[in-house]
């Protein structure tokens, strides 16, 4: 297998000290150049647009209150934006990065300085491309730690790593994705899964290419692992150590030990581990989660948790992952997530309904004369396909710009059916448009995402812009408006920014609309993201400048 290099990322107290005021915020900057490189795994070496030229790209690090200033060169052939996913940006979208949503795009040799403070989050985040499907390899961690002084709630660790979970193709992503689209159907699948950047010894060409964190025996370590994959769930577990999940996308959770875990692409998730096991080499693995027959990458990357002082020459030992479909494990986990819910990090859950919203998901066929069956796939919220505008809607709605997008996205479906009955397979087409759903500020909306057996059923990790949100419920089969709330959690459920819906069945989620803009939801999988499955909501300013929309900045780039 080669020769490993052992690496971590060590987070260090003491660093952040140095470039930290105890007394007031930082400001930390950066500076993204977006450049081509040539990457070579599995034995193939090809250019990818990266940033900085490395894949996956620098670590953000900040303080909670820290401001960050974001200089972003573009010198690649693609227009180019990056997302913050999971900052709230408040009152200040022009920050939040999705082409044509709050911005348009950085074109190639131009340059977009993001600007946003870090208020009232710490933990995990990440940030990644929010254009075309780049973010496979533009893509990096946030490090948010807490304020100066305040501790974990949790032990502290010995040290700490980030884990990006991702996707590897030989071809080039562009390319695939403009190949599916052509032809009206799914995009090929990946070649391989990887562990920051490297898909591990278990295919092709491994010398080099298998990350490898070395511990310490009776030490604990803080994971913070992040999937960025375009288009799988995915299992991960570490062979012969347990797993104490203490947050997910960068909210604080109740401890629980797991022996593994599901991560959705766009979720994060902390976990604990110790170095309790006999000194040794044991394989990290990730592989998909899927509980429809249709293709997708099923092949595990591995990593390696290195003892200190073991040998590269022993062979380590793998992880018992759960089966591919196992709904069970993955519904079992889900239920295990819980807010910590302490006087400090308390779960401020609207108990109070303003707005119900109930969008059902489907997939859809609409005409394609230059199509490969004369149609294309396509996906829908409430029948409505989403099309992007040429210009940001963000920009649209601060100038009052006509024309541009409709106000009128509707609360619920056209028509009711049996959303999870059989597979309905005829009148699938769609409603192109460009609508949006206006939201009075801090009114409190409850919106349930059902979904539905439009062509077929399938679990889809949703992400709200803008927002963390409570998940409330979640449960199989059609949602039952007058029975199903009646079982929410409305005391510790878990604070997200990304959830998944159940295959066949559906997700309830909570928020107050207390950060004014235009925020984009959208499913995390790149391929229904592309195929339209998207929208986003208009949260009108509150009384005074304090609770309206920031100015633009001076630099916002051109449409």
């Amino acid at each position: 297998m080669g020769c490993f290099h052992a690496s971590i990322v060590i987070v260090l107290l003491g660093f952040l000290m140095l470039v930290s005021v105890p007394t007031e915020a930082a400001t930390k900057k950066y500076q993204f150049d977006v450049v081509v490189s040539n990457v070579s795994r599995l034995c193939h070496s090809k250019p990818v647009v990266t940033v900085n030229g490395r894949f996956p790209g620098p670590t953000i690090y900040a303080r909670e209150g820290d401001r960050l200033i974001v200089n972003v060169t573009n010198y690649a052939q693609y227009n180019m934006t990056i997302h913050w996913h999971g900052v709230k940006q408040l009152r200040n979208g022009w920050a939040d990065g999705p082409a044509y949503v709050t911005q348009c795009p950085i074109r190639s040799g131009g340059s977009y300085t993001y600007h946003f403070n870090v208020t009232g989050q710490r933990g995990t985040l990440w940030w990644h491309a929010h254009i075309l499907w780049l973010r496979a390899t533009v893509h990096g961690a946030i490090v948010i730690m807490p304020g100066q002084g305040v501790p974990y709630p949790f032990p502290q660790p010995y040290q700490e790593t980030e884990l990006i979970l991702g996707e590897w193709w030989n071809t080039d992503v562009e390319a695939v994705e403009k190949q599916g689209n052509l032809l009206g159907l799914s995009p090929n699948t990946s070649d391989a899964h990887t562990i920051n950047g490297k898909p591990g010894p278990l295919f092709p060409c491994p010398e080099k290419h298998t990350y490898a964190l070395e511990v310490e025996s009776g030490k604990t370590y803080l994971l913070r692992i992040i999937n960025a994959a375009l288009n799988d769930d995915l299992f991960f577990a570490i062979a012969g150590h347990s797993m104490t999940v203490v947050e997910i996308d960068a909210a604080y959770c109740k401890p629980f030990n797991t022996s593994a875990l599901v991560i959705a692409p766009g979720q994060t998730t902390n976990v604990l581990v110790r170095a309790d096991q006999a000194p040794g080499r044991y394989f990290m693995a990730t592989r998909s989660f899927m509980d429809i027959p249709i293709p997708v990458d099923n092949k595990t990357a591995t990593a390696i948790l290195q003892y200190r002082g073991v040998p590269t020459t022993v062979v380590p030992v793998m992880p018992q992952l759960p089966a591919p479909n196992d709904t069970s494990f993955v519904a079992s986990f889900g239920d295990q997530l819980r807010s910590l819910n302490s006087p400090r990090y308390p779960a401020s859950v609207p108990l109070d309904v303003d707005r119900r919203l109930f969008y059902t998901i489907g997939f859809g066929v609409n005409p394609c004369p230059t199509c490969l069956n004369g149609t294309r796939l396509t996906a829908s919220l409430n029948n409505i396909t989403f099309v992007l505008p040429q210009v940001a809607l963000l920009q649209a709605h601060y100038y009052d710009m006509k024309g541009v997008f409709r106000s009128d996205f509707p609360d619920k479906p056209p028509t009711s059916f049996n959303y999870t009955g059989a597979p309905l397979t005829a009148n699938l087409g769609t409603s192109l448009g460009t609508r949006l759903s206006r939201i009075a500020f801090n009114s409190t909306v409850e919106l349930v995402l059902q979904d539905t057996n439009l062509l077929m059923v399938e679990s889809h990790p949703f992400h709200l812009h803008g927002y963390n949100f409570y998940v409330v419920g979640t449960g199989i089969g059609n949602f039952d408006p007058a029975k199903d709330p009646a079982n929410f959690n409305l005391i510790d459920p878990p604070e997200r920014n990304t959830v998944g819906v159940p295959t066949g069945g559906w997700t309830a989620i909570r928020f107050r609309a207390d950060n004014p803009g235009v925020w984009f939801m959208h499913c995390h999988l790149e391929v229904h993201t592309s195929w339209g499955l998207k929208m986003a909501f208009v949260v009108e300013n509150g009384d005074g400048p304090e609770e309206s929309i920031l100015p633009p900045p001076m630099d916002l780039p051109p449409c």
